[in-house]
Formats: C-alpha cells, sequence, structure tokens
C-alpha cells in the first residue's frame, strides 16, 4: 500500500514540478504556442495538482494512524507484540527521507513561482504528518493476531485475513499467505522480533485448522 502511494505520489510530483520549472523560467511551451508565465489557467492547475497531491497523501495518513490506534488496542487480540528494533530502525530513516523529501518539494516549487503555494502547502501538511506520525507513535508500532487476521502497523499498514488460508511458509525475511484461487499477501518478517517469532507462529497456528492449512518453513 505504502509502495502504491508513493508511485502516484511521484506520478503526479514529477511533471507538478516540471510545470513550476516552465513556470518559473518562463520557458517556451511549442505545444501551446506560449510560455510559462503566459499558460492560461495556472492557478486552476496548481489547485487540482495540489488537491490530488493532498487527498492521496491524506488518505494513506488517515489509514496508518487507524492501523496503529488499532493494533494498541491489545485486548483485542490473542497475540501482540511491539515490532523489532531493526524494523522500527528503518521506520525512522524512512520517515525521515519522506518528510525531507516533501520539505525539498516546498523549497524547489516556492524558490521557482509563487503560483505553486498551495501546492507547496500540500506538501508542508504531508511533511507535518509525516514527522507528527512517528513521534507521536514510535512507541506504538506493533504487531497484533487475532482470531481472524494479522494485523501489521507502523509506516505501512498490513492486513492479512485468516479466512481462506491455505499455506503459511517463509522464504527469504517473508512469510507468505497463500489462499484459495492463488491469492497470496506477505509481510517482512524482520517486522517480528527473534524472541517473538517461535510465540507468534504458535499462536498463528492455534487460530487456524491445521488439517487445512500447510505450515512451511516456520519453525
Amino acid at each position: 500500500m505504502n509502495s502504491f502511494i508513493n508511485l502516484l505520489l511521484l506520478i503526479i510530483s514529477l511533471p507538478t514540478l516540471l510545470l513550476s520549472v516552465f513556470v518559473g523560467f518562463d520557458l517556451p511551451i511549442d505545444f501551446f504556442h506560449t510560455t510559462g508565465k503566459r499558460l492560461p489557467f495556472t492557478q486552476e492547475i496548481y489547485l487540482v495538482l495540489g488537491l490530488l497531491i493532498l487527498i492521496i497523501g491524506l488518505r494513506r495518513s488517515v489509514r496508518r494512524w487507524m492501523g496503529v490506534s488499532m493494533v494498541k488496542q491489545q485486548q483485542k487480540f490473542v497475540w501482540n507484540e511491539e515490532i523489532s528494533t531493526e524494523r522500527k530502525r528503518r521506520v525512522v530513516v524512512y520517515n525521515s527521507l519522506e518528510a525531507l523529501v516533501f520539505i525539498s518539494l516546498v523549497v524547489a516549487h516556492l524558490f521557482l513561482t509563487h503560483k505553486a503555494s498551495f501546492v507547496a502547502f500540500s506538501y508542508s501538511v504531508l511533511a507535518i504528518d509525516s514527522l507528527l506520525f512517528f513521534v507521536v507513535n514510535k512507541n506504538a508500532f506493533r504487531v497484533g493476531l487475532s482470531s481472524k487476521a494479522i494485523l501489521v502497523a507502523d509506516r505501512e499498514v498490513i492486513l492479512i485475513y485468516l479466512n481462506g488460508l491455505r499455506k503459511v511458509s517463509v522464504s527469504q525475511q517473508t512469510i507468505y499467505f497463500d489462499y484459495i484461487e492463488d491469492l497470496q499477501l506477505s509481510f517482512p518478517l524482520d517486522c517480528l522480533e527473534q524472541a517473538h517469532k517461535a510465540s507468534f507462529f504458535n499462536s498463528l497456528e492455534a487460530q487456524i485448522d491445521r488439517n487445512k492449512v500447510l505450515f512451511q518453513h516456520t519453525k
């Protein structure tokens, strides 16, 4: 989910930045027979692009905040532990880079043209949200297992239902969950602290019918 949202933001951010370059330096746009500063409806274009960036970013943000809020309710899970120290370090690095990229885009757009102020505002909101999300939730990132699903909540939210599960396997530091009709879901094994892996798989086995689900390389 997080990778898909980042891809969407990248797809929108590149042409938006390119537009600011053309507008800021008043470069010719031969296709429209005009220049950047004379391009019609520039403010409206920036408004639409800024709204798209804001909506996509905030949609991910709501999902992340809700995921952390749910997994903190430990009484609703049969197994619930903090993510591993290694994973937490990675979350710190990725969140910091994410906020830095947004801040850089704010500076770049404002440097190029004041017409991109709403786009800069949208990136500012996402940068602040990214920093706040980590500061507020840095001790709340967890993996929870209930009788119906597995929930991993840190900078990403991974939800894996147990209904219809046919096989659980581990390969190259990834846990794979295979379902009927060739559906496969996964999450990184490094989400789990080494000391908690055995109890996680034992708790998982206790929630499903071992006659219907194959466990492979989980010991």
